[in-house]
């Protein structure tokens, strides 16, 4: 009788509650596993590293990379017209 009521208020339920009840249910799932991950390692989680911090390139450094730039192509343009 009581599965019976179950499935009663399942069918009253509207499209969208039954979404959001699927919705609950596979993230308390997903907790689950996380969680009987961590009591099976029994170890602590790894560290975070530290995030990278954006690389900078000087004015001069930019500057210099160009001229070897410009000087590679150069040597290329005048090697082909030869």
């Amino acid at each position: 009788m009581v599965i019976f009521n179950i499935m009663k208020d399942v069918l009253n339920l509207s499209v969208a509650k039954l979404k959001r009840i699927v919705a609950i249910k596979s993230k308390i799932e997903r907790l689950q596993a996380q969680l009987s991950a961590l009591a099976v390692d029994g170890a602590e989680a790894p560290a975070k590293r530290a995030a990278r911090r954006k690389r900078k390139i000087s004015a001069a450094g930019r500057r210099r990379i160009s001229l070897a730039v410009k000087a590679r192509w150069a040597k290329f343009h005048a090697a082909r017209k030869k």
